[in-house]
């Protein structure tokens, strides 16, 4: 039992309870994490994500008609930076605890939070993810998608992309109302294991929306009835990254700004990210 002082969820004055509520005090009288109600986002705050989606959407359009090889990652900067100022947005990452670059271009074996450069350029078959976070009207959202450069490349790096956007989608799937964050990463983690592939653990998924990063911390690995309860009116990212090896990764120690995390075994890694909003029949997708 919680007790009363330690309650995350409470009624507010004079309010009948809503089956929300209901299902959010069981849940809690049972001991498991639950939501507060800063993290169920009104219907204006909604649509601002919702809005800011609509934009992120663009520039990671516009970046897949530009993609081709012999760019560099800091072209890939230039187009979002562009697309951002055109529609009065902000890019979240730029200045993030001191990341120097609007995006993260993470190619081949980095798994994540790679720094865009002139001198880096794309090559036929690397594959890339990239990754932006808009700000509009003080309102985020965040996604990623893969690229394969030049439309082919081998056939190993070629399943591990496919994999991902499979795993991205089974943890779509498997996040229902009322159920809790473990449930997603024990499907995305049965999915990936089916080809050997590492689930990465010391990133993960997370809340978004009125701030960069909110609760709750969504791994993507993990066991059923685990993490915090979804509710309707939650909104957070899932994003799982998917090595080709091992699951361990290691931050580059010749990046100076401490930043572009790279797999233990320097295999290859992919990655897909949506920010989703929880309904009462599922999740919907904010960045499509």
């Amino acid at each position: 039992m919680v007790s009363l002082k330690k309650r995350r969820w409470h009624l507010l004055p004079g309010q009948e309870p809503t089956e929300m509520d209901r299902q959010i005090m069981y849940w809690e009288s049972k001991g498991k994490l639950v939501p507060t109600r800063k993290l169920i986002k009104t219907p204006e705050q909604i649509e601002g994500i919702r809005r800011a989606g609509v934009i992120n959407t663009l520039v990671l359009d516009t970046v897949e008609a530009a993609i081709h090889p012999g760019m560099s990652t800091q072209d890939i900067d230039d187009i979002c930076m562009r697309v951002c100022k055109e529609n009065d947005a902000i890019p979240a990452c730029l200045g993030y605890e001191g990341f120097p670059k609007s995006v993260c271009t993470s190619i081949n074996e980095v798994v994540c939070h790679g720094i865009p450069k002139p001198t880096e350029i794309l090559e036929p078959g690397d594959i890339i993810n990239v990754d932006f976070t808009t700000i509009k009207d003080g309102y985020y959202a965040d996604a990623s998608r893969m690229f394969i450069v030049g439309g082919q490349t081998t056939p190993e790096k070629e399943q591990l992309v496919r994999v991902a956007k499979e795993c991205l989608e089974i943890g779509m799937e498997a996040a229902k109302p009322y159920c809790f964050v473990g449930d997603i990463g024990h499907a995305i983690e049965k999915h990936a294991k089916k080809y050997h592939y590492g689930v990465v653990r010391d990133l993960a998924g997370h809340g978004v929306g009125l701030e960069f990063h909110e609760d709750p911390e969504v791994d993507h690995y993990g066991h059923r009835g685990t993490g915090m309860l979804l509710v309707p009116g939650m909104v957070f990212t899932i994003e799982p990254m998917i090595n080709m090896g091992t699951y361990k990764v290691f931050v580059d120690a010749d990046d100076p700004y401490g930043w572009e995390v790279i797999s233990e075994d320097e295999l290859p890694s992919a990655q897909w990210e949506h920010t989703f909003l929880m309904t009462e029949t599922g999740l919907e997708i904010l960045t499509s």
